[in-house]
């Protein structure tokens, strides 16, 4: 609920480094003012929003670059550990040749293990954001991932999905742009027949390095084992890569006198990842439950009458925890505290995340840029509103 309450027309200035930057040479250039559009001017006069591709969180749900921190020789015997949670890999034959493999790995592609990096950021964010009014809102905090990780729910099947479709994303992403050496573009498809009114052409995302590099940094600890628990990882490892290579994009671009688009170019591009965070979100909605086949090295549906799982879909073995109440065994954080919405019967309501517990109400007063415009040039200058709010916090 906001009600305005007045307003300073003190006609106040964006200082922001962005507009900073934008705007150094005070738009010498006719072209760059050009860009700067409608939409952009209604941009500054809103409220900062977090893009699914800029991370902002300190914590990792899955942090792929401890597979390579020096000093820690136990990460060499057992590469699980780059992962929070329960250590399930014991060192057996053929150890020494898997710790070569690993340690030319991270000594031979150091960019690849930062971008994979990146990538468990970019997926982190995007759980919470997916997760934001749920009863488990994803948190990276290491004292309750770790805990939440060590058992096989849905929310673990999904941590893993969005990681791995985060590590292929982001290396997909630095391949087209040249931050990573011996990592090209995609032109495997230039020349390629189309239907006439188009062609391949154009520079796509190499979606097929940044799928395999994934499967490289994520998987490695995983390959050596045979267990039952193994081969769910796995699956839900490369339903979140899948979630990315079989969604590419076609982008294209016109040719022709006075943009009659005669021609068009074509490439594959990666779709956004607030598109891939919800494919996956659809997918932790509908997990399957799995349990071991009778051969001891498959895994089926727990029953008869549930389809078995597709490659691209989620499984899991234990059911959730409700998440209400705080735990430090379950790595639960609870409800208590969280803001909600009085007046929705969704998800995201008082009665449903509050977990019928009740909540409180208070009023708070906020100062905010309203009314922006943009003055030749180049100058934006905003109204400041003084909004009041009620907010309500689960008891």
């Amino acid at each position: 609920m906001l009600e305005l309450k007045a307003v300073e027309s003190n006609q106040t200035k964006f200082s922001e480094q962005g507009l900073n930057n934008m705007w150094t040479n005070k738009c010498s250039s006719a072209a760059a003012l050009r860009r700067f559009d409608a939409t952009s001017v209604s941009a500054f006069s809103s409220s900062v929003v977090t893009q699914p591709h800029m991370p902002t969180t300190t914590h990792m749900l899955i942090d792929p670059s401890r597979l390579c921190r020096k000093g820690r020789n136990k990460n060499l015997r057992d590469s699980m550990n780059f992962i929070h949670g329960k250590t399930q890999i014991a060192v057996a034959t053929g150890g020494r040749r898997h710790r070569r493999k690993v340690r030319s790995f991270c000594n031979k592609e150091p960019e690849m293990i930062r971008e994979a990096k990146r990538g468990s950021q970019i997926a982190t964010t995007e759980c919470q954001y997916q997760f934001k009014n749920r009863h488990w809102n994803c948190s990276a905090l290491p004292r309750s991932i770790r805990r939440v990780l060590s058992r096989d729910t849905r929310e673990t099947a999904y941590v893993h999905a969005i990681t791995a479709a985060g590590v292929t994303f982001s290396v997909t992403q630095a391949c087209s742009s040249g931050q990573v050496q011996d990592c090209p573009c995609d032109r495997t498809l230039s020349g390629k027949s189309t239907d006439g009114s188009w062609e391949w052409g154009g520079c796509g995302d190499n979606v097929f390095i940044g799928y395999e590099r994934s499967k490289d940094i994520l998987d490695i600890k995983i390959r050596r084992r045979s267990d039952i628990r193994s081969l769910m990882l796995l699956h839900n490892n490369e339903a979140g890569r899948l979630a990315v290579k079989n969604n590419m994009r076609l982008v294209c671009k016109c040719h022709g006198l006075s943009g009659s688009c005669t021609l068009k170019t074509c490439w594959q591009k990666v779709p956004s990842f607030r598109e891939i965070g919800e494919m996956l979100k659809l997918k932790f909605d509908g997990a399957v439950q799995v349990i071991p086949g009778n051969d001891g090295k498959s895994l089926v549906p727990s029953k008869a009458s549930i389809k078995p799982p597709e490659k691209d879909d989620l499984i899991y073995f234990d059911e959730s925890l409700d998440f209400c109440q705080y735990s430090n065994k379950t790595g639960s954080l609870g409800t208590q505290g969280r803001e909600c919405n009085a007046t929705s019967y969704g998800v995201d309501g008082c009665e449903l995340l509050c977990c019928g517990r009740g909540y409180r109400r208070r009023r708070v007063t906020e100062r905010k840029n309203c009314r922006c415009k943009f003055h030749w040039c180049c100058e934006v200058t905003c109204d400041t509103c003084i909004v009041t709010k009620e907010i309500y916090t689960c008891r």
